[in-house]
C-alpha cells in the first residue's frame, strides 16, 4: 500500500508559505468561474457596495459641516445638517443590507456548487488516489478550503474594495482640504507600513504554525475515534489523552508567541496612529491659528485621517486573507484536475447483463506506489460462466489483488483480463462493476436504516424486493425481531448489529444487485459457528448460477468449488479440485488440509 501521507496541515502549510507568482493568482481566479452563473447578483451587490462606501465617506464631511454651522460659517441650519446626516444614515443602512444580501446569495450558491463539484470529483476518483490521501485531508478541503473561498466572496472582497476606496477617496478629499496637512500626514505612513510588513510576516507565520498544529491535533482525534475499539482494547486512553494534550500545548505555545508579536504590533500601531493624529492636530492647529484653513476643515481632515489609517491597518489582514485564498484555491484545483475514473454526469450505456466467464492470461501487476515490487508474476486462470473457484494462499500471495484487478481498481502491468471473451479495459467501468458484487470479510454498512443499506445494491428497489432479498440471505428473521424492522438504524459502520447480522445484510445487498460475478472475500472467517451456518446457507443461495470467486483461509468452506488455485508469491503453485489437491503428497494445499482438519495430538 502507499506510504502514509502528510497531514492536511503540513501540506496546506507548504502551499500557504509559497511565494505566489502572477500565474498562481491567475490560476486561483479559475475557481471563481463558479460565480459566473450568479454574476447579476454580484453586480447588484457591487453597486450597493459602492453606494455604501460613498455614504460612509460622506460622514467626515458632514461632521465638518456641523462644526461650520456651530461657528456660524455655513449656509445650512443645524436642523438641516442633522436631517441630511439622518438621511445618509438611513441610506447607509439600506445599502449595507442589500450589499450583504446579494453577496450572500453569490457566495452561498457558488460555494455550494464548488462543494458539489469537489465531492463529485472525489467520489469518482480511482482507488490509488485514496491510498495517497487521508480522509481528514479530503474533508478539510471540502470544509476549510471552500469556507476560505466563501469568506473572500462574502466579506474579504467587499472589505478590500471598501479599504481601497476609503484610502483613495479619503486621500483625494484631504488633498482638496489642505495639501500641506496631507503631505505632513503621508510622511508618517511609511513608518507604519514598514512596521506592518515586518510584524505581519512573523504574525502570519506563527498563526499558520498554530493552525497546522491544531490540524495535527485534529488528526489525532479523527484517528482515535475511528479506531476507538483498538484504544479501548489496549487501555490506551491515557496515552491518547497525552498525545492530544501535547499537540494542544504546542499549539498554545505557538499561539501565545504570536499573541506577543500581535500585542507589540497593535501597541505600536496605536502609538503611531495617535501620535500621527497628535502631530496633525499640532500642525493643523498652527494652520488654523495662521488663518490658512478653517477649524471645520481641520476637524474634517482629522476624521478622514482616522478613516484612512484604519484602511491602511486593515490592508495587512486582507492581504493575508487573499494569500490564504490562493492557497485554498490551489488545493481545490489540485483535486478538480485529477483524472476521474468515471464520469457521473455521463448517461450510462444500456445495462447488458454478462454471462460471467472470467479469464486471466499471463497477468502481471505491481502496485503504483511500489512499482519495483511485483505482486502478480504471470497469473493465468479461467472461470467458466456460473462456475465457482477458490483462491488459497498465505497473506500477501496475491489473492485479493486478483479480484481488485477484476474490479478494475488498478491498471495491470502486463497480460490480459477478459470477461465473456472481451478485454476488461473495453468495458465502461460502471457497466462492468454493475455486474459484480462483493461480500467482504469486514462488512462496512452506512449509518442509515437496514432498508437503505440493502437498497444500496439496487437503488430504488421496492420494500417487497428488499424483504425477499433479506429472506434469501437468512436476515429477515432478525430484522423482523427489531421493533422498527427494516427502518432500524444500524449506527455508524453498522455498529448496532453483530458480525453475522452485518454479513447477512451484505449478502442481501448482493442478492438484490443480482450480479453475474460474485466475489466472496473471507466472508465467514470471523463468525461464530451458529452465525457461520446461517451465513453459509445464505451464501449458497447467493452463489447459485453465478460465477463465483472465493478468497478463503478456512478450507471447509471451499470443498465443493469447481477448482481451487493455490497462490504462492504472486504465482499459481497448484490448481485442481479439493480431492485432487488434498492427495498431493507434500503439496501446499495438502499441508493446509492437514493443519486445519487433522486433530492435534
Amino acid at each position: 500500500m502507499a506510504k502514509r501521507g502528510r497531514t492536511f496541515g503540513e501540506e496546506a502549510s507548504e502551499i500557504d508559505k509559497k511565494k505566489y507568482s502572477r500565474d498562481d493568482y491567475k490560476k486561483a481566479l479559475r475557481v471563481f468561474r463558479y460565480v459566473r452563473p450568479y454574476r447579476m447578483q454580484f453586480v447588484i451587490g457591487f453597486i450597493f457596495l459602492i453606494l455604501s462606501t460613498t455614504t460612509t465617506l460622506s460622514f467626515p464631511a458632514l461632521i465638518g459641516q456641523v462644526t461650520s454651522v456651530i461657528q456660524g460659517k455655513s449656509p445650512f441650519t443645524l436642523n438641516q445638517v442633522i436631517l441630511m446626516f439622518g438621511g445618509i444614515l438611513v441610506l447607509q443602512a439600506i445599502f449595507s443590507f442589500f450589499r450583504i444580501y446579494f453577496f450572500a446569495q453569490v457566495s452561498e450558491r457558488s460555494m455550494a456548487d464548488v462543494r458539489r463539484e469537489v465531492y463529485s470529483k472525489i467520489i469518482t476518483l480511482s482507488i490509488p488516489f485514496f491510498e495517497k490521501r487521508r480522509v481528514g485531508e479530503l474533508t478539510s478541503r471540502l470544509s476549510a478550503d471552500v469556507s476560505q473561498l466563501q469568506d473572500i466572496l462574502s466579506i474579504t472582497l467587499a472589505e478590500l474594495f471598501r479599504q481601497v476606496a476609503t484610502l483613495v477617496g479619503g486621500t483625494l478629499f484631504i488633498l482638496y482640504v489642505s495639501w500641506k496637512l496631507t503631505l505632513f500626514m503621508l510622511a508618517t505612513f511609511p513608518v507604519i507600513i514598514v512596521a506592518a510588513m515586518f510584524f505581519g510576516r512573523f504574525i502570519r507565520r506563527l498563526s499558520k504554525q498554530a493552525q497546522d498544529q491544531l490540524a495535527a491535533a485534529s488528526v489525532i482525534v479523527e484517528e482515535t475515534l475511528q479506531s476507538v475499539n483498538v484504544v479501548k482494547a489496549f487501555t490506551n486512553e491515557r496515552l491518547e489523552i497525552g498525545r492530544y494534550s501535547n499537540a494542544l500545548q504546542k499549539m498554545v505555545t505557538i499561539a501565545l508567541k504570536a499573541a506577543r508579536f500581535r500585542g507589540v504590533f497593535v501597541s505600536f500601531i496605536i502609538f503611531a496612529m495617535f501620535g500621527g493624529i497628535m502631530g496633525i492636530v499640532w500642525y493643523g492647529g498652527s494652520l488654523v491659528q495662521s488663518g490658512e484653513i478653517p477649524f471645520a476643515d481641520l476637524l474634517t481632515f482629522i476624521f478622514y485621517t482616522a478613516f484612512i489609517g484604519g484602511s491602511v491597518a486593515g490592508m495587512g489582514d486582507l492581504y493575508a486573507q487573499v494569500q490564504k485564498t490562493v492557497g485554498a484555491s490551489e488545493r481545490i484545483l489540485e483535486i478538480l484536475e485529477e483524472p476521474s475514473e468515471v464520469n457521473a454526469a455521463d448517461e450510462l450505456p444500456l445495462f447488458v447483463p454478462l454471462q460471467g466467464k472470467v479469464q486471466f492470461d499471463d497477468v502481471r501487476f505491481s502496485y503504483p506506489s511500489r512499482p519495483e515490487v511485483p505482486v502478480l508474476k504471470g497469473i493465468s486462470l479461467t472461470v467458466e460462466a456460473g462456475r465457482k473457484i477458490a483462491l488459497v494462499g498465505q497473506s500477501g500471495a496475491g489473492k485479493s489483488t486478483i479480484v481488485q484487478l477484476l474490479m478494475r481498481y488498478y491498471p495491470i502491468s502486463g497480460g490480459q483480463i477478459t470477461v465473456d471473451g472481451r478485454d476488461l479495459y473495453t468495458f465502461n467501468v460502471t457497466e462492468l462493476r454493475k455486474n459484480i458484487a462483493v461480500v467482504p470479510q469486514e462488512v462496512i454498512l452506512f449509518g442509515g436504516t437496514i432498508l437503505e443499506n440493502i437498497q444500496y445494491g439496487k437503488p430504488g428497489a421496492t420494500e417487497a424486493e428488499v424483504r425477499e432479498a433479506a429472506r434469501k440471505a437468512n436476515a429477515l428473521q432478525f430484522i423482523d425481531s427489531f421493533p422498527e424492522g427494516l427502518q432500524t438504524v444500524v449506527g455508524e459502520r453498522g455498529i448496532k448489529l453483530s458480525g453475522g447480522q452485518r454479513q447477512r445484510i451484505a449478502i442481501a445487498r448482493a442478492i438484490l444487485k443480482d450480479p453475474a460475478i460474485l466475489i466472496l472475500d473471507e466472508a465467514t472467517s470471523s463468525l461464530d459457528a451458529e452465525s457461520e451456518k446461517l451465513v453459509q446457507e445464505a451464501l449458497d443461495e447467493l452463489m447459485q448460477n453465478r460465477t463465483t470467486i472465493i478468497i478463503a483461509h478456512r478450507l471447509a468452506t471451499i470443498r465443493k468449488v469447481d477448482r481451487i488455485y493455490v497462490l504462492r508469491e504472486g504465482q499459481i503453485a497448484e490448481s485442481g479440485t479439493h480431492d485432487e489437491l488434498a492427495l498431493q503428497e507434500d503439496g501446499i494445499y495438502a499441508n493446509l488440509v492437514k493443519l486445519q482438519f487433522e486433530p492435534i495430538d
